[in-house]
């Protein structure tokens, strides 16, 4: 939320003196409305205060939005141009120059992104639509990207937090595949090493059954009748074969009537 609340302020060219949010878990606590003390240091950093919406008003945000709707399109548009609020013309720019919006620091709140990724089988991590190496033989393990803002720098790091690779960061987006070159020649030396000069492997043999097998098979060949009833049934088929086919022709008419 502090990536995208810097980017948004960079781009208004300033800030506000007082921010509003809801109650949202990143900027207070619900039951009691007080900000933690994780964004009071980012209110603090860029010197805003911070106001949050009372408990039970879900609707009141749109409420404002639609008031504001309807002032600026059914009454201030049909308002003639020689009349002002004030009683005294101004523009646009005048009031903007007036009510000046305080400075943005140079550099973003140093806050850390950290995001859980899977590494591929080419040894690639994705963040943030680019790809980044870590060396060779994490196929498949989870890992965590680490970016503090406004730093050019990403870090993979294991869950123990040892970092395993540090590369450029890519823009946002762009789909660039950033790779380590120690990373490269060691997953070519993997690669290379993986094969051999061994003679292929041989195809299926046919061999005859071995004595245990032969053993086994006279056994069940053999074997005497118990007394389960179960296993003295033998079913045999060719008595459903028979009715089977007796099924498939019809008698002609005639035979029928001198059956009957």
């Amino acid at each position: 939320m502090v990536q995208a609340l810097d980017a948004v302020l960079r781009k208004l060219g300033g800030t506000a003196r007082r921010w509003r949010f809801d109650r949202m878990s990143t900027v207070c606590y619900a039951s009691s409305g007080q900000i933690t003390a994780a964004f009071a240091g980012v209110a603090k950093y860029y010197g805003v205060g911070v106001d949050i919406c009372p408990p039970r008003r879900g609707n009141r945000k749109g409420v404002v939005e639609k008031m504001n709707h309807t002032a600026a399109q059914r009454w201030w548009r049909t308002v003639p141009d020689h009349l002002t609020v004030g009683g005294a013309r101004t523009t646009v720019g005048e009031l903007a120059a007036a009510e000046p919006l305080l400075e943005v620091p140079a550099v973003p709140f140093p806050a850390e992104l950290t995001v859980e990724r899977t590494v591929s089988a080419q040894g690639l991590v994705q963040f943030e639509g680019n790809f980044y190496s870590v060396p060779p033989g994490l196929p498949g393990a989870r890992l965590f990207v680490v970016h503090r803002l406004g730093e050019d720098v990403v870090s993979i790091a294991t869950a123990g937090r040892a970092v395993i690779a540090r590369h450029r960061r890519a823009p946002r987006g762009a789909g660039q595949t950033v790779r380590d070159a120690g990373h490269v020649i060691a997953l070519e030396r993997r690669v290379l090493e993986s094969f051999s000069d061994r003679a292929p492997c041989k195809t299926k043999v046919r061999r005859p059954p071995s004595e245990a097998a032969l053993a086994e098979a006279d056994k069940l060949r053999n074997r005497q009748a118990t007394g389960s009833t179960a296993e003295r049934v033998v079913v045999d088929l060719s008595h459903y074969v028979a009715v089977a086919e007796g099924l498939r022709t019809v008698p002609p008419p005639k035979e029928e009537e001198n059956e009957e």
